[in-house]
C-alpha cells in the first residue's frame, strides 16, 4: 500500500474531505519530512508509513474545530505541525507557522516552495517576542509547552473572539486547574486518530 492511499484511507475513516490531490501533497510533505530528518532530526518518528497517524492525521483531526477561520498561527511548529497539513487540507486558511529553531524554519520555507503552499508563511522568532502587524483567529499548539505557558506566552497574538488551541494526549486536568484567570478552558474534544491507540485531547482556550 502506498504512502498516498493509506492517507486517502485514514481520511476517508474520520470524515474528512479535502481538495483534490490533497493526499498526494500530504505524501510529497511526509516524503521530504523524511529526507531531511535523516540529516537534521525534525521529528523522532522516521517512518513515513508511521507519520501517517502519528503526524498527518493527528494533525487533521482538530479540522473540525477550525470553522470558518480565515487566518492560524501554528506556535512552536516544528516540522509545521500540524501546521502544513493543515494549509494542505484548508488552503482558505492564512497559515503562518512560528518557530524559533533557524534549522526547523530553513525545512518549513523549503516545503513551502516545494509544496506550492501560497498560504503558507514562515516565521523565525520566539513567540512571546513575536509582535506581528494583526493577530489571529486560531492559535494552536501541539505538545508546545504546558497550558499556563502556553496562554502567557501566545495570548498576545490571538484576535478578539478568537480561540487557542492546545493539542494533548491525556486529558490534562492537571494543566486546565492551572490557566490564568485571563483564559477560560471552552471546552475539552475528544480527538480519534486511526491506526493511532493513544488518548488525544483537544483544549479550547478563550479570554474570560
Amino acid at each position: 500500500m502506498t504512502i498516498e492511499i493509506r492517507i486517502a484511507e485514514g481520511l476517508s475513516a474520520m470524515g474528512l474531505s479535502l481538495p483534490p490531490g490533497s493526499p498526494a501533497k500530504l505524501a510529497a510533505y511526509l516524503g521530504l519530512l523524511a529526507k531531511w530528518n535523516r540529516v537534521h532530526n525534525l521529528t523522532a518518528i522516521r517512518e513515513p508509513e508511521q507519520m501517517v497517524a502519528l503526524h498527518l492525521l493527528d494533525s487533521l483531526s482538530i479540522l473540525p474545530q477550525l470553522g470558518n477561520a480565515s487566518t492560524l498561527l501554528d506556535v512552536g511548529t516544528g516540522a509545521g505541525l500540524p501546521g502544513i497539513p493543515i494549509a494542505i487540507a484548508r488552503p482558505d486558511i492564512a497559515v503562518t507557522l512560528l518557530d524559533s529553531s533557524h534549522k526547523k524554519t530553513a525545512f518549513l520555507a523549503q516545503a513551502k516552495a516545494e509544496l506550492g503552499l501560497a498560504n503558507v508563511t514562515v516565521v523565525c522568532e520566539r513567540v512571546e517576542r513575536w509582535a506581528p502587524a494583526s493577530r489571529f483567529d486560531v492559535v494552536v499548539s501541539r505538545a508546545f509547552s504546558e497550558l499556563a505557558d502556553f496562554v502567557a506566552q501566545s495570548k498576545h497574538l490571538v484576535a478578539q473572539g478568537g480561540v487557542m488551541l492546545a493539542m494533548k494526549g491525556v486529558h490534562p486536568f492537571d494543566e486546565i486547574a492551572r490557566v490564568p484567570a485571563t483564559h477560560r478552558v471552552d471546552g475539552v474534544v475528544e480527538l480519534r486518530v486511526p491506526s493511532l491507540d493513544a488518548k488525544r485531547h483537544l483544549v479550547l482556550l478563550k479570554a474570560a
